[in-house]
């Protein structure tokens, strides 16, 4: 392993920076999308507590806010798993993830701000990481030397080579490392996958990914005061420090190479993997990509426009479309996935599918409501001993992953990048290859 890797030394590093590593949880991606969710989650606290089982695995969450929240939601309310710890940089999340917790499975968790309290319980058998994805690999690796069992939002990396560490930190210290690509776990799009690879589609070697949505103005990084209760420098982590301002806090971060990832890892990994999974490719040998910024003035980085393709071996090629100021639907889906085969095309859209013929006729139409649900016990289980096959292990995580900084570092140096297909990184190209990793806050660079 490296350096990097020791939690007494990483601490002590982080010690400068008072007590405590945490990080604060994401916004949810839309309003919209919570609206959806509210009434039904409503329902879920309000019907009481869950009854636990006696092999319950003893969980802390890690991040409880936005997609954090939806997470603590649902691990509380699982028989298969107890919530011991919630924490978060931001004291007004734990206190509320806290409340939460209670509810759902009728005995109040501990709310803290340091991630230590959590790794140092033995009693913690599993962490949920769902920070901002600056701090994804680190928290994870830091569980990982504590001797706890991982699920890692996605993506799993800031940075390529963040994921490269992970993934050979799950490999050295045994642990159920699961990568939050839910879609693995769906058992529809698992048949749907299998009619294919059976040839119901014929010969396939392109496939599609795309999202679409409305996000409004980022607007301007005006310095502001920090917010009462959130520890900004807890939550920058190991990123280089920057003082506070306006719209960073608690979503638009996305759109910040320093903390964030883009659309394309945002939410392009989740159409990326599927495509990725369906093609049975692992690794591509170059990326391209275009767009950009075009719809609003303001101080957002990453594009809101943004197209990247990728080259297989055999042929194959995938290829992502993220809209994110451009609603207008692909294939009459706003987040979907599609394969298109000499017999058929086969769209992918939540957990249902849609089949059509060389006409474009609709040969089947098959609806289904993604759910998270067998995804976290599938991890559970792979804890428990009751689940033999991981769905998401993070190897598999972090090649979709990779595909995501892959377009993002071909659109930023605006050029095809090119991997070396022994070591699967980018060569050729200094000015790309300076973006496999990313710079630290002193005292916190990783070292190989």
């Amino acid at each position: 392993m490296n350096d990097w890797l020791d939690r007494r030394d990483f601490l002590r590093n982080a010690a400068a920076f008072g007590a405590g590593v945490a990080a604060l949880g994401g916004g949810i991606a839309a309003a919209q999308e919570k609206a959806k969710t509210k009434s039904k989650k409503k329902a879920e606290v309000d019907a009481g507590p869950v009854k636990k089982s006696p092999d319950a695995v003893v969980v802390g969450m890690i991040g409880t806010g936005g997609r954090g929240t939806q997470l603590t939601s649902a691990y509380s309310g699982l028989p298969g798993a107890e919530v011991r710890y919630v924490c978060d940089v931001d004291q007004a999340a734990v206190g509320s993830a806290a409340s939460l917790v209670e509810k759902r499975q009728g005995k109040r968790p501990e709310a803290v701000t340091d991630l230590r309290r959590v790794l140092d319980d033995p009693k913690v058998e599993a962490v949920v990481i769902a920070t901002p994805d600056h701090w994804h690999t680190p928290a994870a690796l830091l569980a990982l030397k504590a001797g706890k069992n991982v699920y890692v939002e996605k993506p799993c990396c800031h940075n390529p080579h963040e994921g490269e560490l992970l993934v050979e930190a799950a490999k050295k210290y045994g642990k159920v490392v699961q990568h939050g690509t839910q879609r693995r776990s769906s058992k529809n799009l698992q048949e749907a996958l299998n009619r294919m690879w059976k040839g119901e589609l014929g010969t396939v070697r392109f496939s599609r990914g795309w999202y679409t949505n409305n996000r409004p103005e980022t607007g301007k990084r005006t310095p502001a005061p920090v917010p009462p209760g959130l520890n900004w420098e807890l939550w920058q982590g190991p990123a280089p420090e920057q003082p506070f301002t306006e719209n960073v806090v608690p979503y638009k971060w996305h759109w910040y190479w320093t903390w964030g990832t883009g659309e394309c890892g945002n939410n392009g990994v989740h159409s990326l993997d599927v495509c990725r999974w369906g093609l049975q490719v692992d690794y591509p040998t170059k990326a391209t990509a275009s767009g950009g910024r075009y719809y609003f003035k303001d101080d957002q980085q990453t594009p809101d426009t943004h197209f990247a393709t990728y080259e297989f071996p055999g042929d194959k090629v995938i290829h992502w479309e993220g809209r994110s100021c451009l609603p207008t639907k692909i294939e009459g889906s706003g987040f979907g996935i599609a394969f298109y085969g000499d017999k058929g095309t086969m769209v992918l859209d939540g957990a249902g599918y849609e089949i059509r013929d060389m006409k474009d006729k609709v040969v089947e139409n098959k609806k289904e409501k993604l759910s998270d649900i067998p995804h976290h016990e599938n991890f559970l289980g792979l804890i428990r001993g009751t689940e033999k096959k991981q769905n998401a292990p993070i190897e598999e995580g972090y090649k979709s992953v990779l595909l995501c900084h892959l377009g993002n570092i071909a659109w930023r140096v605006g050029r095809t990048v090119k991997l070396d297909d022994q070591t699967h990184r980018i060569t050729g190209d200094p000015d790309a290859e300076k973006l496999w990793r990313r710079e630290y806050r002193p005292g916190w660079e990783q070292t190989a």
